[in-house]
């Protein structure tokens, strides 16, 4: 295709699913009661301290929905209105490349994809149901962490697997950091949500976890927020369900996706980074935003923009500034990149194909086509330079 680019091509979002032992290969024993697969029925399901999960309907993987199954459900086209998993169609067997490295790496040759950073799948089931429970969160990082860097590797220039930390005890969470860093991580994985302890939630911005964002400037890496299960489902569960059950990500309800559980997630999250200051004591951190869209982008900046009106003695900096400067987003394919891009800069947004989740793009180099009408040299930065400045551990 004549239109394609000519650079190497930068995937800010791609994933791996974990088999079990991603989890019990290096999980000490004494935490293994609390993160275990068992048969309901005749099927394996996960059971988190000791209560069944639905929230990943097959947690070991072996049959998973097509890559980008869903596509075209989230860009709207769904005149016989399926649920998204009649749309989704036949679940297909697991493939090497979807957690095995040198299998991933001929995927990326074959898709066209230079170089992409990798996340995990089934991790995001953890810290919402073990919030009470820090030490098997830490435990079940640190296990992950093990497995990727096993089969994927930190440091060889084309996969970049991220690092998961949970940040409830910030000197286990700065080991962990160090841990990482070691063994060349370029990110770090944090839950776009409160950080849970046994005294409550709080904001990762307040100042007693200064040590930990103290280490990813002084690092160079970066911080990823990706969507997760941040808790923030509960709202509709209070209207709906007494309060009661857990979040179920491919149940699509109208009444859900209205109340926008992703969106005010990632945007609290975002403004408490700027409003607890995180930005003004360290101003080296970087913050990639990945798949939490952007509908909610516009909203927050005119927020922040208003609040600095009425309370400009309260902050350090103009919020707006600080936030274009030290946030990065990837919008989804069928977002108003356009308006992305004029909101926070063509210099802020990054490519990110979600390969192979079934809501992701199916042909990842098909993002091209949402970035049409973009200059050439906005498109460079968005599917290059950005992410590479990024990983580079550049600061501007």
């Amino acid at each position: 295709m004549s239109h394609l680019p000519d650079y190497p091509i930068y995937d800010a979002d791609q994933h791996y699913y974990e088999p079990p032992e991603a989890f019990l290969r290096h999980l000490p024993k004494e935490f293994r009661r609390d993160f275990q697969y068992v048969q309901i029925n005749g099927r394996t399901k996960l059971a988190v301290a000791g209560v069944i999960s639905d929230y990943i309907p097959n947690p070991t993987f072996e049959v998973v929905a097509d890559v980008g199954a869903h596509e075209g459900w989230y860009r709207g086209d769904n005149p016989e209105g399926l649920s998204l998993r009649e749309y989704g169609g036949a679940p297909v067997k697991s493939r090497p490349e979807f957690h095995s490295g040198p299998a991933h790496l001929k995927i990326l040759d074959q898709e066209g994809i230079h170089a992409s950073i990798l996340l995990p799948t089934l991790a995001s089931v953890i810290e919402e149901r073990l919030g009470h429970k820090p030490e098997t969160i830490q435990a079940l990082f640190h296990s992950l962490n093990l497995w990727v860097a096993e089969e994927y590797g930190f440091t060889n220039g084309r996969q970049f697997p991220t690092g998961a930390i949970n940040l409830a005890d910030v000197d286990a969470a700065c080991r962990e950091l160090d841990f990482l860093i070691e063994a060349g991580a370029r990110s770090v994985l944090i839950r776009p949500a409160p950080v849970a302890g046994l005294k409550g939630s709080r904001s990762h911005a307040f100042k007693e976890f200064d040590p930990f964002w103290k280490r990813i400037e002084d690092s160079g890496i970066f911080v990823i927020h990706h969507v997760s299960d941040s808790g923030y489902d509960r709202i509709y569960r209070w209207w709906t369900e007494g309060g009661q059950g857990e979040f179920r990500p491919f149940e699509k309800d109208p009444f859900n996706e209205v109340l926008d559980w992703m969106g005010r997630a990632i945007s609290d999250t975002l403004a408490a980074l700027v409003c607890h200051g995180v930005f003004d004591r360290f101003p080296g951190v970087r913050v990639a935003v990945l798949e939490n869209g952007s509908d909610w982008l516009e909203p927050l900046l005119k927020r922040l923009e208003h609040t600095y009106k009425k309370m400009p003695q309260t902050f350090a900096r103009n919020p707006v500034e600080s936030f274009r400067e030290h946030v990065f987003i990837a919008p989804f394919y069928e977002d108003p990149i356009d308006r992305v891009v004029e909101l926070m800069g063509a210099n802020r947004v990054l490519f990110g194909s979600d390969w192979p989740h079934p809501e992701g793009l199916k042909k990842p180099m098909d993002f091209v086509n949402d970035i049409m009408s973009l200059s050439a040299e906005h498109k460079k930065r968005i599917m290059h330079s950005n992410l590479k400045g990024l990983l580079e551990g550049h600061r501007d």
